[in-house]
């Protein structure tokens, strides 16, 4: 009976050990689950707040400054696994809608900025127009070559002014201006010399026959105006801007050298950005004072198809810009008659008539006098007897041409010359045209007017 219940006691003492044992070997699972389980969570909480402190600190303000006009690269989080839970596709949510809405309130500023600068231009652009057509009648009524000396300056800083206003226009938005007709590079070439200050710096040192299609001439000329200021303003005051002409197989290259200071891999990056033309030209972001030059360059080359690149040295140590201007942008112009100068002989048989009507006459830097001390002119076009009695054209060096768009401008086609040699020989030209009205042929006395 003892044996008995010795062996019961035993049994149950083994199943109570090997029970024991298993409740020991499970709760030392249980706790190393658990224990495991906390420590994860306790690492992704560290990894979330990490992960949240750098989008706060780093992705956020990247980001700002892209918004702000300066490109920088936006890093991406911390974790790149953390995109595969949705703790992480949160925090990327927030950062492209935040991205979403700087970058449509950027646009709505911008486009707010550009509308009211474009009608501000053009306010401006009205009123250099108007002053345009006083100087010009001034110019017409006056014969003092200091006074004509002082008209053609003021011209000329007007044009300066219109160009400028032109400019801030096309960046908002708008078109360059009337449409001309087709003109001979080098013509393109004088018309964009007559825009800048330093214009007497220019030297063009090649011809070609080779003309600019009537709906890209403005846009060239005004492209042109801002490379060769920027060439004269970056460069001594006594040095030459040279533009020489270098024909392709596709088109023809425009090559503007200076001898002023080069730029710097970042600036050569920023240029070649801008004149791109690719990217929108935020005008918040052009500097103080703003630098339009390039990123108007860009718009008219995006715009109109032609490139502009300036990333190559001149020969002097400065910058060469380059224009290539496409075939479709090139034609071919008849040549201009040339005018026939009178002879010795006719002059002497015609004797000191009046100046003929509708005729367009070139003052000479000395010209000679006939018998009535009025000047000796070429004359280019003859005269229509039906209108002999209407008072003659008053051509003027720096006169507005038919079609223009910039105040100012010297014509396309005519030679830019110092404004004391301009003014001296049209007031000699109109004093010589009011002595010829005033003067009664010789066929003409008795006769009822």
């Amino acid at each position: 009976m003892e044996q008995q219940l010795l062996v019961a006691a035993v049994c149950c003492l083994a199943v109570v050990t090997v029970v024991v044992i298993a409740m020991l070997v499970w709760q030392r699972r249980t706790t190393k689950r658990l224990r495991n389980r906390v420590g994860a969570l306790e690492g992704g909480a560290e990894i979330r707040e990490k992960e949240l402190a750098h989008m706060v600190t780093t992705r956020l303000p990247a980001l700002v400054q892209t918004l702000n006009g300066r490109p920088v690269e936006i890093p991406g989080p911390l974790n790149p696994r953390l995109g595969e839970v949705a703790y992480g596709r949160h925090l990327d949510k927030i950062v492209e809608m935040f991205s979403e809405s700087g970058g449509r309130a950027k646009a709505r500023a911008d486009e707010s900025a550009k509308a009211t600068l474009k009608s501000m231009m053009r306010g401006v652009q009205s009123l250099a127009n108007e002053q345009q057509l006083a100087i010009s009648r001034m110019q017409a009524q006056h014969d003092d070559p200091d006074v004509l000396e002082g008209l053609l300056k003021i011209d000329h800083m007007n044009a300066q002014l219109g160009r400028r206003a032109q400019v801030s226009a096309v960046l908002c938005g708008s078109w360059p201006g009337l449409q001309r007709s087709a003109s001979p590079l080098t013509d393109v070439v004088r018309g964009a010399t007559s825009r800048i200050r330093d214009y007497l710096r220019v030297q063009v040192h090649s011809q070609v026959s080779d003309a600019v299609v009537s709906r890209a001439v403005e846009p060239v000329v005004l492209a042109l105006a801002e490379l060769l200021d920027n060439a004269a303003r970056h460069s001594q005051p006594n040095t030459p801007v040279e533009v020489n002409f270098q024909p392709a197989h596709n088109g023809m290259a425009i090559v503007i050298d200076d001898a002023g200071v080069a730029m710097t891999t970042e600036e050569l990056k920023r240029a070649e950005r801008l004149l791109a033309g690719q990217d929108t030209v935020d005008i918040n972001r052009l500097g103080d004072p703003p630098q339009v030059g390039f990123a108007v360059i860009g718009v008219l080359a995006a715009r109109y198809g032609f490139k502009v690149s300036v990333d190559t040295r001149s020969p002097y140590g400065g910058v060469r810009a380059v224009v290539f201007l496409p075939t479709a942008l090139l034609t071919r112009i008849e040549d201009r008659p040339k005018a026939k100068a009178p002879g010795k002989a006719e002059v002497a048989a015609t004797g000191p008539a009046p100046a003929p009507q509708h005729e367009t006459t070139v003052a000479e830097e000395k010209p000679s006098l006939t018998a009535n001390g009025l000047p000796r002119r070429r004359r280019v076009a003859a005269a229509s007897a039906d209108t002999a009695s209407a008072p003659p054209a008053v051509p003027a060096p720096t006169a507005v041409p038919e079609q223009r768009s910039q105040p100012g401008e010297v014509p396309l086609g005519e030679p830019v010359r110092p404004a004391r040699r301009t003014a001296a020989g049209l007031g000699a030209w109109q004093r010589g045209t009011r002595s010829g009205r005033a003067t009664v042929p010789p066929d003409s006395e008795g006769k009822p007017e």
